[in-house]
């Protein structure tokens, strides 16, 4: 999201400046409850919380009832007590994505009442941000299928952008794709999805335009957002800074700037693996937590360059040698509309910098500090972890990593 923050020279059309950066915040803030709403809501249908219940004879289809849903936060960490677990349930409901069953409250109440999300029984008010809103997600998700070679790493002015597309292929892609029947319907969308915040120029100084031009998506819709996030009214564009080895990032030719937003990381329950998930990283201390969100922990979230977890540094070959006190370990994980639920670091070899505790990675048994020594067969022990990184995000969900582990002496 950061790389809308720079506006173009005087003059540009996309200055964010005024009544117009007012109006885009709140644009962008609508669009991370939206998506944070619809994270929750699929968790909630599969553990269970969300289902058909009988009151006085009568059955309510796809529900939950406010006092466990609030039982369910504060055990799942993503609200610290209940006060704070009706505030955040509140901003859904102000935010027309939930509401009583019966239309009978407007406030969450902590007690036992069915509550249900809107999309749930069709109610959802769809005017014409949240249409954009849905249409860009629906692109979005298209865009990041594994078969999909349009967005890719590009240069601009001398500056190399990340998962970049070109103005002119994206509007042959939507009209291929049926998204548009001509050229001109996929131009006019185009133009709607800017100004609504979803897609921009990659440095802000340019309109949509049928050109070699390069443009990205504002966000990142796959990333694991937390609820805690609801609560904090900074501009989401201050939330996406902090680093992830599945980042977004712009980079000039030396590296003294990076710019970066999060990537996805699975977030279902499933008891293999996913990269950005729900609960908070105390148990990896200060090495600290890849989302961009708030944790519930006193460990700060990871800023850009985090310390090396490792104790000292470890060669491939050392690795490699017979003999050595390292043991291999085979994970398969399971990405989620989250992630895979960990970060890697480092470079010939990569390790692991940080595992999500309630993620799939967890749950398979990675741990801080292993070394990755292969990706879905690929040997990996001689790049760095940006190539990893690219390995997992455009491959298939499930990925199979060969680790290698130090022995306990």
């Amino acid at each position: 999201m950061e790389e809308g923050g720079s506006t173009g020279g005087g003059g540009s059309d996309c200055s964010t400046s005024g009544s117009g950066g007012a109006q885009q915040r709140e644009l962008e803030r609508m669009a991370e409850v939206l998506v944070t709403g619809e994270q929750l809501r699929l968790r909630l249908h599969e553990e269970k919380v969300i289902k058909d219940r009988r009151h006085h004879l009568k059955t309510y289809p796809n529900c939950f009832v406010a006092k466990e849903l609030i039982d369910w936060l504060i055990e799942h960490k993503e609200a610290s007590d209940r006060e704070t677990a009706i505030k955040l349930m509140q901003k859904l409901a102000d935010r027309g994505i939930i509401h009583h069953v019966c239309d009978e409250h407007k406030e969450f109440k902590d007690v036992k009442l069915f509550y249900r999300f809107r999309k749930d029984d069709g109610t959802f008010p769809l005017d014409n941000e949240v249409k954009a809103f849905m249409r860009g997600q629906r692109l979005y998700e298209k865009l990041m299928a594994p078969e999909n070679t349009l967005l890719q790493p590009r240069e601009e002015e001398g500056v190399k952008y990340e998962r970049t597309f070109m103005a002119s292929e994206f509007l042959d892609w939507l009209v291929q794709e049926g998204e548009a029947t001509t050229r001109k319907e996929a131009e006019q969308l185009c133009h709607r999805l800017m100004e609504h915040g979803i897609i921009q120029h990659v440095s802000n100084k340019h309109p949509f335009v049928d050109s070699n031009l390069l443009y990205q998506f504002r966000m990142n819709f796959r990333r694991r957002r937390r609820l805690m996030e609801l609560l904090n009214e900074k501009s989401p564009s201050s939330q996406e800074a902090h680093d992830s080895p599945f980042c977004l990032r712009k980079q000039s030719h030396d590296n003294r700037k990076s710019t970066s937003f999060m990537s996805v990381s699975p977030s279902k329950e499933i008891k293999i693996v996913s990269a950005v998930r729900r609960s908070s990283m105390s148990s990896c201390g200060s090495s600290g937590y890849f989302s961009s969100s708030p944790t519930l922990s006193s460990s700060p979230p990871v800023l850009c360059n985090p310390k090396s977890v490792l104790k000292r540094p470890v060669t491939s070959e050392e690795l490699l040698t017979p003999g050595a006190p390292y043991a291999r370990k085979t994970f398969t994980i399971v990405g989620d509309a989250v992630g895979w639920g960990f970060v890697v670091r480092g470079s010939k070899p990569c390790h692991i910098q940080a595992v999500d505790p309630s993620g799939p990675a967890a749950a398979a048994g990675m741990k801080v500090c292993q070394f990755v020594v292969s990706v879905n067969g690929l040997n990996v022990l001689h790049v760095d972890y940006r190539t990893v990184s690219n390995l997992i995000l455009t491959g298939p969900r499930t990925i199979v990593m060969e680790v290698m582990e130090e022995l306990e002496c």
